[in-house]
């Protein structure tokens, strides 16, 4: 007996021993939790839940049933649902979506009342895991039926149903023009590794988390390190010795001269991040103590970070929290003097056209196509943030921001841009940092567009038909006059040539019973299109001229070039085109013409013969004409002989071989219409 009563005061204590080293589990993941720890407080939970590496016999403590724990027992802890959620939102705020996703998941089941926000997250969790149809389903019931959540909860998970649309759509896209490549395991060596910045050609500076085991302390903070750069690969990775500090520091910016460098230095305090913007400048043995800007950027609470300084050296962008704000970060100015200091009294907000009630940071300028480009998660995009372009309308105003898509954005966040793109092809040699890849932090990425060629089309059609004129002769010119097409249109009616850019073209063309004409095209605006089709090009015919005045009534043309055999009636083939062309075409063109086709002779030969044969010969001038269908009716044939000379046969007695040459001769005369 007594041995059973120690083996049950032996389980009552296990099970007491136990009990206490959860709650502790439990006591330290609330306690990490609150001071925004998180990666602590999940191991702790997992421990709690019997999850973790370390596993805990027995039942996991609950605070609502286990009532005497221990005398040390004082702080209310999480219960297990509260402990479940708690850990998800810790992933969650890891960037660790892949674990949070099954614990929202299990609290998506607990009383709405007590955890309304769990599908919301659960929804955002799945869109970030590229689940995007459960996700789209989860948020959709979240808006139709949670009655607990904050308006501004349902307003975003309407927006993140907006993003899922997109997404889909980014996601159809033709990406062949572009290239993106992970940078090395050289630079994306563990931890963060975000925020490049140019120095020239072939290197660039940007700011890590990776471990460094040169120090005792703080060895996971971020600094600021440099790497070698050529033909879109990073390597050759080192530590920067300028400014380093003991607290977070990086994401850093140069004036145009090289001779200021701005920097954003940083603490994290239970869970509260505080950032402000220090300058350095250039001495002889490496670079200044960063001193901190005033209070004209560095507001007191508020966190002021990410500094650019803009091309001309006039302004230095940056994103702050402070209250005078929109929302969240906002991008702010400021003026800069000709030496890179800061002026006071010239902060503005870039405004509501730039910046939202969410988080709008790391600008960057891209002066080639004067565009600001910036991360925002507010605008509807992919998720998380993206990457917006906004144009420099006039100095001042900003146009409305355009997501610039798939691939650049993920599903995840990306943020900080630079680029040596053109002013035509921003997105040439990119570099930026995205989490696209990686459980938890901003990784380093390149990013190439080829630019394609610009296929441009055209038409010449006939102006009052509409139908396309084959063969026509076409010349195009560009802005400069300059020629950079020359070619014929095809059977219907099209030509086409291909150019690097778009531009304002001048079509001209001719063809053949046409009058030329040429027109103008502007060129298209949107470098994103590759096909334009030209201003139709339209050609008027030219009129036939006016029928010639029909010869009066018994008008005589003597026709030329027509012969026979000799001393015979045989029309010879060599005449029929002076027919044609005398007496066909005439007939043709006047349908109720009538003539008389004479025959004529010299005074050579007897009278009575050459009657004849002047008759015959006009005869078979007749005939053919019938032949090319002029009726008979049309037509009389009529023998003169020698009877009505156009010139004398002879002169002095003598004979006159020009004058016969004349009257052997055959006429038309025009008898009436």
């Amino acid at each position: 007996m007594k041995k059973l009563v120690c083996i049950s005061l032996l389980s009552i204590v296990c099970f007491q021993i136990s009990a206490q080293v959860i709650y502790d589990y439990l006591k330290a993941a609330d306690t990490y939790f609150a001071k925004a720890d998180y990666a602590s407080a999940a191991q702790y939970y997992e421990k709690y839940l019997g999850i973790g590496k370390t596993k805990i016999k027995g039942e996991e403590y609950d605070p609502y049933t286990i009532k005497n724990l221990s005398k040390q027992q004082k702080i209310v802890v999480s219960n297990k649902q509260q402990a479940i959620y708690k850990l998800a939102e810790s992933f969650r705020l890891l960037n660790f979506h892949v674990k949070a996703a099954p614990y929202y998941l299990q609290a998506t089941a607990f009383d709405k009342a007590s955890f309304p926000l769990a599908s919301y997250w659960y929804g955002k969790t799945l869109r970030a895991l590229e689940k995007y149809d459960m996700a789209d389903s989860v948020l959709t019931s979240f808006v139709t039926i949670n009655d607990s959540a904050s308006i501004a909860y349902i307003a975003d998970a309407k927006r993140e149903i907006a993003n899922l649309k997109f997404i889909k759509a980014e996601l159809e896209k033709n990406i062949a023009l572009f290239t993106v490549n992970k940078a090395t395991p050289i630079v994306n060596a563990g931890g963060a590794n975000y925020a490049p910045v140019r120095i020239n050609a072939n290197t660039l500076w940007f700011t890590s988390t990776r471990k460094d085991s040169s120090i005792k302390a703080n060895i996971y903070n971020n600094k600021v390190y440099s790497a070698s750069y050529d033909g879109g690969v990073v390597g050759s990775v080192k530590k920067l010795a300028v400014a380093q500090a003991p607290q977070h520091q990086g994401i850093i910016s140069f004036t145009p001269n090289g001779n200021t460098l701005f920097l954003t230095r940083w603490t994290i305090t239970n869970g509260k991040k505080i950032a402000s913007i220090y300058a350095s400048d250039k001495v002889s043995d490496g670079w200044s103590e960063p001193i901190a800007l005033d209070n004209t950027v560095n507001t007191e609470g508020a966190s002021t970070q990410q500094p650019f300084v803009m091309p001309n050296g006039k302004q230095l962008l940056f994103a702050t929290n402070r209250s005078e704000g929109l929302g969240g970060f906002d991008i702010w100015s400021v003026d800069l003097d000709d030496n890179g200091k800061t002026i006071a009294g010239t902060i503005k907000n870039l405004g509501p056209q730039i910046n939202s009630s969410f988080d709008e940071q790391a600008p960057y300028f891209h002066a080639p196509s004067s565009s600001l480009i910036f991360s925002s998660n507010g605008n509807v995009g992919m998720g998380g943030f993206d990457f917006f372009r906004s144009k420099n309308v006039d100095g001042t105003n900003w146009s409305l921001p355009e997501n610039l898509g798939y691939p650049l954005n993920s599903v995840k966040d990306d943020i900080y841009f630079t680029t040596n793109g053109t002013a035509k092809n921003m997105l040439a040699d990119v570099l930026f940092s995205s989490d696209r890849s990686s459980d938890c932090c901003l990784e380093m990425f390149s990013l190439n567009k080829i630019r394609p060629i610009k296929k441009i089309t055209g038409l010449v059609v006939d102006c009052e038909t509409k139908q396309p004129i084959e063969a026509a002769a076409v010349s195009v010119t560009n802005s400069v006059q300059k020629v950079v097409l020359t070619t014929q249109t095809n059977a219907s009616g099209n030509y086409n040539f291909e150019v690097e850019d778009f531009d304002n073209f001048t079509s001209s063309a001719t063809a053949n019973g046409y009058k030329p004409n040429e027109n103008n095209t502007i060129a298209l605006t949107n470098d994103e299109l590759t096909n334009q089709s030209l201003n139709e090009l339209c050609l008027t015919k030219i009129p036939p001229p006016p029928p010639p005045i029909p010869p009066a009534v018994d008008t005589i043309v003597v026709m030329d070039n027509i012969y026979f055999e000799f001393n015979k009636a045989i029309l010879l083939e060599e005449s029929h085109a002076a027919i044609n062309n005398q007496i066909l075409t005439m007939l043709n063109k006047y349908p109720t013409m009538v003539i008389e086709v004479g025959g004529h002779t010299d005074s050579q030969g007897k009278d009575e013969y050459n009657l004849k044969l002047s008759q015959a010969r006009a005869e078979s001038v007749k005939k053919y004409l019938i032949e090319k269908g002029i009726s008979a009716e049309r037509m009389e044939a009529k023998g003169y002989g020698e009877s009505k000379p156009v010139a004398p046969n002879t002169i002095n007695g003598n004979d006159n071989p020009e004058g016969r040459k004349k009257n052997r001769r055959t006429e038309f005369k025009v008898l009436h219409y």
